[in-house]
């Protein structure tokens, strides 16, 4: 790829590619079933969020040009070791295993449907689990030319079939049902809890930000402008349900894009919702093997993780990590395995590990504002403190009610409560033992820079962690 030849176009296809998944019409299957089309007025209070989000971390990359590691670094030099962690051990490992292993549970769940039988859904995804790990610890990166086709297939079905719904086209029989099931705002608001789940992601955008032509404009506007597309293509499925799909199935389906895809094209639309989205569970399955054991094996260099995720086979392949990743993967397709409860409950909790996450992006841009004032940054967050201040406000107000069912609610908050108590524990000890440095003192932010550089690594070496 050369220097600066990706455009706004580009962007915002990587931002709507990244963000779109099977999962996330689970989502939209809960949301819809729940609300009705009032969960559009969810969506687009969950898409505002996001776009203060996207805009702070535009903030922190122009403050970080250059930076792969992202919120990480920018956590580790804004409140240290210890927030940063948490966030990346809790907003990285155990969120994108958690939300990857629900994308293979609606897979299995979808293939197992269309092929019929007596084999346990679980099966297909432990075969793809095995094959997809074979594969990397060889070195061989699945998919990775053909994400773009994948993501293209993906959003272009969901478009064209949401739009064949909405002006009632399809080949089944309209559903006679009301527009709107709940108007409360009480409602609304923790459905958008739900809905925040159909906009994570558009900031894995930013690391190609030094690739982009006026990178200062399009990567911001890029990746806003895909929130909005995701929107608009969001809220056509939204009445096409309305149209063809029983608002109580929906809410209670493992798969409601495979109900959606035969009320509007019968068998054919079915099968090809489910090879779609088989196709899309296989790349970001790939994906995130690949990348989060890379992600762990800088951990591990930086000693905030253990030694053993640095290891790499004769490939030069990361094996632990990616053994490590395909194993909690499994795992969490197993807890959510066939049940639509589990899967939401699961994407829910996923979702409060992800706002904890985003909150400290806004953290860390309000004390860099504070901390380095005159620093040169070619974007910032316009309205000076209000939009991160917002976006933590709101966030929080979603955390505090991310579901209407009480004791939903209360065991989200216990899981995501106990999970976050043991990483901070975990790394408190980690922190003061192996790294010999105070849990909540920053790192100099040109250090934080100069990690990018293996030599500094070496130096680290000779002179002692961190010195």
């Amino acid at each position: 790829m050369n220097k600066q030849k990706l455009g706004l176009a580009n962007v915002v296809s990587i931002s709507v590619g990244l963000v779109v998944a099977t999962s996330c019409l689970v989502s939209l299957g809960e949301g819809s079933g729940t609300l009705g089309v009032t969960f559009i007025l969810a969506m687009a209070i969950a898409m505002l969020l996001n776009m203060t989000t996207v805009a702070s971390l535009s903030e922190l990359n122009a403050l970080m040009p250059n930076t792969t590691g992202g919120l990480a670094q920018y956590t580790l030099a804004a409140l240290g070791p210890l927030p940063t962690l948490v966030s990346m051990v809790g907003g990285y490992i155990i969120c994108n295993t958690m939300s990857c292993g629900v994308e293979a549970s609606i897979f299995s769940f979808s293939l197992a449907d269309i092929i019929g039988g007596n084999v346990p859904s679980i099966v297909y995804t432990f075969i793809m689990t095995v094959i997809i790990l074979l594969a990397n610890l060889r070195g061989v990166d699945m998919f990775a030319k053909i994400q773009d086709v994948v993501a293209f297939l993906l959003v272009g079905s969901l478009v064209v079939m949401g739009f064949i719904g909405m002006i009632g086209a399809g080949m089944g029989a309209r559903v006679e049902q009301p527009f709107v099931l709940e108007a409360d705002f009480k409602g609304i608001a923790s459905m958008t809890a739900v809905a925040f789940w159909l906009f994570i992601g558009a900031e894995y955008a930013i690391p190609i930000s030094k690739e982009v032509k006026n990178a200062k404009r399009n990567v911001p506007l890029g990746m806003m402008i895909g929130l909005f597309l995701i929107f608009i293509m969001q809220s056509v499925m939204v009445f096409g349900f309305h149209n063809y799909v029983e608002w109580g199935k929906l809410a209670d389906s493992a798969a409601p894009h495979l109900l959606y895809g035969y009320a509007i094209l019968g068998k054919f639309g079915k099968v090809w919702m489910m090879l779609v989205g088989a196709l899309a569970v296989i790349s970001t399955q790939n994906s995130t093997v690949n990348s989060l054991a890379v992600i762990c094996q800088g951990m591990a260099k930086m000693n905030m993780l253990p030694k053993i995720f640095a290891k790499t086979n004769k490939y030069k392949v990361p094996w632990f990590g990616q053994v490590f990743v395909s194993t909690a993967i499994f795992l969490f397709a197993y807890v959510s395995n066939n049940s639509a409860d589990m899967i939401d409950f699961l994407i829910l909790a996923g979702s409060v590990i992800w706002m904890v996450s985003y909150i400290l992006a806004h953290i860390d841009v309000l004390v860099f504002r504070k901390r380095l004032p005159k620093a040169p940054r070619n974007f910032k967050v316009p309205g000076g403190w209000v939009l991160p201040i917002i976006g933590i406000l709101g966030t929080a107000y979603m955390i505090v009610n991310i579901s209407t069912d009480a004791h939903e609610r209360m065991m989200i908050w216990l899981l995501t409560g106990v999970s976050f108590l043991v990483l901070g524990i975990y790394s408190a000890i980690w922190i003061k033992v192996k790294l010999k440095m105070p849990v909540f003192k920053h790192v100099p932010l040109e250090k934080v820079m100069a990690m990018e550089n293996d030599l500094y690594y070496v130096v680290r070496k000779q002179k002692g962690i961190w010195k």
